[in-house]
């Protein structure tokens, strides 16, 4: 595919070349990136600026609450978003995980109905592995994928597949290796034009479509942004405007007050909304943490079942039903392991979370593993039947306020000391991972990715700020952490990781998120090579 004008946009690219790269960065490519970034590059910096401002006002005692200007938005019925594309009818599973080659044909061929294949938080920014990440989804899409490991194991596609989508990362992240205009290309803009680029046309012509999934947006101006891209891109590639689906994960507390005007900014172009459950427990933390009245206890602890919870996710079922999207629960991030037992205890705490999100209306929900796939299904087979969604419970009965999202008081309290060990454990356990190139993870019996390390090392900051634990106390089970890692991993680069963990729990202003600094220091491998 090649876009309809000049090549006159040039990216440059910083990075070593890899095998098959030139597959993936080909000069009209790099020209429709280039010309993405300039058209949102400079927009996309005021929306990060508008959001350190938000972030001020509301760490100075601003109100949250629905925005007043678009009361008329949320109140008009007549609206609703567009119509159900092709292969996103039913989606009552949907399973997640990086686009690696193993877990592109693990996951294709799960039995989910959907595969969100996540640049975000499931994958370390690794260069070999966004790129290698783009090529194994256009294998996958020409089904040229299939590979047998040096043991001998084959992995081979089979007929019924799940549909694709993408999620770019975030737009606070930005792509290193790539430099437009002498700034680095948006990351968001790099996996979704990418991915757009090669694969639109090819899941058009097998009667799908460009599918994604649209990760931590704020307040209905980054959502327009992305509906922008999607018009320009587009336009650019001759597509049919409206062909390009996107959902969008409500996981930031400000989206949660936002709902109906991000579904409206998108709605050419919308798909629905999905729960993202742990980042917005950190995006919570993150906002609110200088209040006492917003402590949270260990993680495990504050349950899919607390009351502003419930709140937030019985909106986003009003929400979407309201407007004819598909409202998609929570992650489930149960790893199966070696001890039956246990493993029937979470398949058990599993089967009764997918029960109470089909049972409050969601069309479908997210597993981390394909073991959960039959679970996860069984459930919204028994609620769903034959039907493809429950568009139709649109949940009149359903008032929640701005109180109501953000009352947190009630289960409000300190840690306990496993907690707090815990979460100490998970982050650099998983700042690990992370930093040798893996982003999904499983620790404890639980699939960990970004997210969730997120919120073990806010919740450390939380809890020091309000001296419900003691710095001493924290320091000495951090060594000790830090011990038992290197034992278990003597190449471990526990020096890097203990200063990592140092800079984004034990600070003062805790930055507001760990990757992008960490990539910058520890992923980022420049040597220019051209365009």
């Amino acid at each position: 595919m090649s876009t309809t004008t000049a090549l006159t946009h040039d990216v440059r690219v910083l990075a070593p070349s890899g095998h098959r790269h030139d597959e993936v960065l080909t000069p009209a490519a790099l020209d429709f990136l280039g010309r993405l970034a300039a058209a949102f590059g400079k927009r996309r910096q005021e929306l990060l600026k508008e959001r350190r401002r938000q972030a001020l006002r509301l760490a100075s005692g601003s109100p949250l609450d629905f925005p007043m200007v678009t009361s008329a938005v949320r109140a008009d019925p007549s609206w609703r978003i567009a119509p159900l594309a092709p292969g996103l009818s039913d989606r009552r599973v949907e399973i997640t995980g990086p686009p690696d080659r193993r877990m592109t044909v693990n996951a294709l061929n799960s039995g989910a109905k959907v595969w969100m294949a996540d640049f975000e938080d499931a994958t370390a920014p690794l260069w070999e592995n966004v790129i290698g990440g783009q090529l194994n989804l256009l294998d996958a899409i020409e089904r040229r994928i299939d590979f047998t490991t040096p043991e001998g194991k084959e992995y081979r596609l089979g007929e019924q597949l799940a549909t694709i989508m993408v999620r770019p990362r975030g737009w606070h992240l930005d792509e290193e290796h790539l430099e437009y205009d002498g700034r680095p290309v948006p990351a968001s803009l790099v996996d979704f034009g990418l991915y757009f680029f090669h694969c639109a046309q090819h899941q058009i012509d097998a009667g799908l479509g460009p599918y994604f999934y649209l990760p931590k947006l704020e307040n209905r101006y980054e959502a327009r942004l992305w509906n922008d891209v999607f018009l320009l891109a587009q336009e650019l590639l001759g597509i049919p405007s409206g062909t390009i689906r996107a959902t969008v994960l409500i996981e930031t507390i400000t989206a949660a007050f936002e709902m109906e005007e991000i579904l409206y900014e998108l709605r050419e172009h919308s798909c629905g909304l999905n729960a993202g459950r742990w980042d917005y427990l950190f995006s919570l933390i993150k906002t609110f943490g200088h209040r006492s009245d917003f402590l949270l206890p260990d993680r495990a602890k504050v349950t899919m079942t607390a009351p502003f919870l419930r709140a937030y996710t019985e909106l986003l079922v009003r929400t979407c039903h309201k407007r004819g999207a598909h409202a998609i629960g929570g992650m489930a991030a149960h790893v199966p392991g070696k001890d039956p037992a246990a493993d029937e205890a979470a398949l058990a705490k599993v089967r009764l979370d997918k029960e109470r999100e089909a049972e409050d209306g969601f069309d479908g929900s997210w597993v981390a593993h394909p073991a959960l796939v039959p679970v996860c299904r069984e459930v919204f087979d028994g609620v769903l039947a034959d039907r493809p969604h429950q568009l139709d419970r649109t949940r009149d009965d359903v008032e929640v306020t701005h109180s109501d999202l953000l009352s947190v008081r009630r289960i409000s309290g300190p840690p306990t000391p496993e907690g707090v060990r815990t979460n100490i454990a998970v982050a650099l356990r998983y700042f690990a991972a992370w930093l040798r190139g893996q982003g999904a993870v499983a620790l404890y019996g639980l699939r960990e990715d970004a997210a969730t390390a997120e919120i073990a090392r806010v919740q450390i900051g939380q809890w020091l700020r309000h001296r419900v634990i003691d710095r001493e106390t924290v320091v000495g089970l951090l060594d000790d952490e830090i011990a038992a890692l290197g034992a278990e991993y003597p190449y471990a680069p526990v020096e890097d990781i203990r200063a990592l963990f140092e800079r984004t729990a034990l600070t003062g202003e805790l930055p507001l998120f760990f990757t992008p600094d960490a990539y910058s220091r520890h992923l980022v491998r420049r040597t220019e090579v051209g365009a």
